[in-house]
Protein backbone atom coordinates (compact mmCIF):
# COMPACT_ATOMS: atom_id res chain seq x y z
CA UNK A 1 0.00 0.00 0.00
CA UNK A 2 1.64 2.96 -0.63
CA UNK A 3 1.69 6.51 0.94
CA UNK A 4 -1.46 8.27 -1.61
CA UNK A 5 -3.43 4.82 -0.31
CA UNK A 6 -2.70 5.34 3.38
CA UNK A 7 -3.64 8.48 3.29
CA UNK A 8 -6.74 7.98 1.15
CA UNK A 9 -7.65 5.31 3.78
CA UNK A 10 -6.83 7.75 6.42
CA UNK A 11 -9.15 10.60 5.41
CA UNK A 12 -12.20 7.81 4.89
CA UNK A 13 -11.59 7.15 8.50
CA UNK A 14 -11.55 10.56 9.72
CA UNK A 15 -14.62 11.31 7.97
CA UNK A 16 -16.59 8.38 9.39
CA UNK A 17 -15.00 9.27 12.84
CA UNK A 18 -16.25 12.91 12.40
CA UNK A 19 -20.00 11.28 12.00
CA UNK A 20 -19.86 9.34 15.26
CA UNK A 21 -17.94 11.30 17.48
CA UNK A 22 -17.73 14.74 18.78
CA UNK A 23 -14.01 16.57 17.87
CA UNK A 24 -13.84 16.38 21.99
CA UNK A 25 -14.25 12.81 21.72
CA UNK A 26 -11.38 12.15 19.30
CA UNK A 27 -9.12 14.43 21.00
CA UNK A 28 -9.58 12.36 24.08
CA UNK A 29 -8.84 9.28 22.06
CA UNK A 30 -6.28 11.30 20.78
CA UNK A 31 -4.95 12.03 24.42
CA UNK A 32 -5.11 8.70 25.77
CA UNK A 33 -2.69 7.13 23.22
CA UNK A 34 1.18 7.77 23.91
CA UNK A 35 2.56 8.45 20.15
CA UNK A 36 6.16 9.02 21.83
CA UNK A 37 8.78 5.79 21.40
CA UNK A 38 12.39 6.01 21.57
CA UNK A 39 13.68 5.42 17.87
CA UNK A 40 16.66 3.24 19.23
CA UNK A 41 14.30 0.40 20.15
CA UNK A 42 13.14 -1.67 17.20
CA UNK A 43 11.96 -4.84 18.83
CA UNK A 44 11.29 -6.46 15.66
CA UNK A 45 15.12 -5.47 14.69
CA UNK A 46 17.64 -6.65 16.72
CA UNK A 47 21.49 -6.15 15.67
CA UNK A 48 23.25 -9.21 14.16
CA UNK A 49 26.57 -10.00 15.47
CA UNK A 50 28.20 -8.34 11.70
CA UNK A 51 25.82 -4.91 12.67
CA UNK A 52 27.03 -4.93 15.99
CA UNK A 53 30.97 -5.72 15.21
CA UNK A 54 30.71 -3.27 11.98
CA UNK A 55 28.80 -0.37 14.64
CA UNK A 56 32.13 -0.80 17.12
CA UNK A 57 34.53 -0.80 14.00
CA UNK A 58 33.16 2.23 12.75
CA UNK A 59 32.78 3.89 15.68
CA UNK A 60 36.73 3.01 16.50
CA UNK A 61 37.80 3.92 12.64
CA UNK A 62 36.36 7.24 13.49
CA UNK A 63 38.68 8.08 16.29
CA UNK A 64 41.29 10.13 17.37
CA UNK A 65 42.91 6.88 19.06
CA UNK A 66 42.61 4.44 15.68
CA UNK A 67 44.44 7.66 13.64
CA UNK A 68 46.99 7.88 16.37
CA UNK A 69 47.63 3.88 17.01
CA UNK A 70 47.06 4.03 12.56
CA UNK A 71 49.90 6.45 12.03
CA UNK A 72 52.70 4.86 15.13
CA UNK A 73 52.09 1.73 13.11
CA UNK A 74 53.05 2.89 9.97
CA UNK A 75 55.99 4.71 10.80
CA UNK A 76 57.02 1.61 12.96
CA UNK A 77 56.84 0.10 9.98
CA UNK A 78 58.86 2.04 7.73
CA UNK A 79 61.80 2.80 10.47
CA UNK A 80 61.72 -1.06 10.52
CA UNK A 81 62.47 -2.19 7.29
CA UNK A 82 64.35 0.87 6.84
CA UNK A 83 66.51 -0.10 10.25
CA UNK A 84 66.68 -3.65 8.85
CA UNK A 85 67.82 -2.90 5.41
CA UNK A 86 68.94 -6.59 3.66
CA UNK A 87 66.61 -8.13 6.24
CA UNK A 88 63.61 -6.32 5.69
CA UNK A 89 60.64 -8.22 5.01
CA UNK A 90 58.90 -5.09 3.06
CA UNK A 91 62.06 -2.96 1.57
CA UNK A 92 61.26 0.72 0.31
CA UNK A 93 58.73 1.15 -2.03
CA UNK A 94 56.65 -0.93 0.99
CA UNK A 95 54.65 -2.66 -1.58
CA UNK A 96 53.27 -4.75 1.36
CA UNK A 97 52.35 -1.78 3.16
CA UNK A 98 50.59 -0.47 0.54
CA UNK A 99 48.35 -3.65 0.03
CA UNK A 100 48.05 -3.72 3.59
CA UNK A 101 46.46 -0.22 3.42
CA UNK A 102 44.27 -0.94 0.46
CA UNK A 103 42.96 -3.82 2.09
CA UNK A 104 41.85 -2.30 5.29
CA UNK A 105 40.54 0.63 3.57
CA UNK A 106 38.71 -2.03 1.33
CA UNK A 107 37.24 -3.55 4.61
CA UNK A 108 37.29 -0.26 6.12
CA UNK A 109 34.89 1.69 4.16
CA UNK A 110 31.80 -0.62 3.44
CA UNK A 111 31.47 -1.30 7.51
CA UNK A 112 31.36 2.79 8.12
CA UNK A 113 28.30 2.83 5.12
CA UNK A 114 26.99 0.13 7.29
CA UNK A 115 26.86 1.67 10.17
CA UNK A 116 25.66 4.75 8.55
CA UNK A 117 22.92 3.17 7.14
CA UNK A 118 21.59 1.87 10.01
CA UNK A 119 22.31 5.27 12.02
CA UNK A 120 20.19 7.14 9.16
CA UNK A 121 17.72 4.56 9.72
CA UNK A 122 17.30 5.55 13.27
CA UNK A 123 17.69 9.02 12.28
CA UNK A 124 14.48 8.56 10.41
CA UNK A 125 12.54 6.81 12.59
CA UNK A 126 13.21 9.61 15.16
CA UNK A 127 12.09 12.49 12.92
CA UNK A 128 8.95 10.52 12.13
CA UNK A 129 7.79 10.13 15.86
CA UNK A 130 8.83 13.77 16.34
CA UNK A 131 6.17 14.54 13.41
CA UNK A 132 3.73 12.27 14.89
CA UNK A 133 4.52 14.28 18.64
CA UNK A 134 4.21 18.10 16.78
CA UNK A 135 1.09 16.81 15.01
CA UNK A 136 -0.68 15.89 18.50
CA UNK A 137 0.64 18.83 19.74
CA UNK A 138 -0.38 21.38 17.24
CA UNK A 139 -3.80 19.37 17.57
CA UNK A 140 -3.91 19.59 21.20
CA UNK A 141 -3.16 23.48 20.88
CA UNK A 142 -5.98 24.21 18.68
CA UNK A 143 -8.14 22.53 20.94
CA UNK A 144 -7.15 24.49 23.71
CA UNK A 145 -7.10 27.72 21.70
CA UNK A 146 -10.95 27.02 20.91
CA UNK A 147 -11.76 26.24 24.58
CA UNK A 148 -10.05 29.65 25.70
CA UNK A 149 -12.05 31.29 22.35
CA UNK A 150 -15.67 30.00 24.40
CA UNK A 151 -14.21 30.77 27.55
CA UNK A 152 -14.10 34.41 26.82
CA UNK A 153 -16.59 34.63 24.95
CA UNK A 154 -18.72 32.96 28.39
CA UNK A 155 -16.55 35.62 30.03
CA UNK A 156 -17.78 38.73 27.58
CA UNK A 157 -21.68 37.49 28.07
CA UNK A 158 -21.29 37.12 32.02
CA UNK A 159 -19.60 40.52 31.88
CA UNK A 160 -22.61 41.86 30.02
CA UNK A 161 -25.11 40.40 32.26
CA UNK A 162 -23.59 41.52 35.71
CA UNK A 163 -23.75 44.67 33.95
CA UNK A 164 -27.39 44.93 32.76
CA UNK A 165 -27.79 43.54 36.00
CA UNK A 166 -26.52 45.99 37.92
CA UNK A 167 -28.12 48.54 36.12
CA UNK A 168 -31.39 46.93 36.66
CA UNK A 169 -30.56 47.22 40.72
CA UNK A 170 -28.82 50.97 40.41
CA UNK A 171 -32.73 51.99 38.50
CA UNK A 172 -34.19 49.99 41.00
CA UNK A 173 -32.48 51.76 44.22
CA UNK A 174 -32.90 55.34 42.41
CA UNK A 175 -36.90 54.50 42.28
Amino acid sequence: MNTEQKLGLLRVLVENVTEDFSEEDILHMMLEKKIASNPEDNPLKKQTLGQRTADKIAKFAGSWTFIFSFTAVLLLWMLGNNWLKNNAFDAYPYILLNLVLSCVAAVQAPLIMMSQNRREERDRRRSENDYKINLKAEFIIEDLHKKMDKILENQDEILSFVGEQRKKMVEKEEK
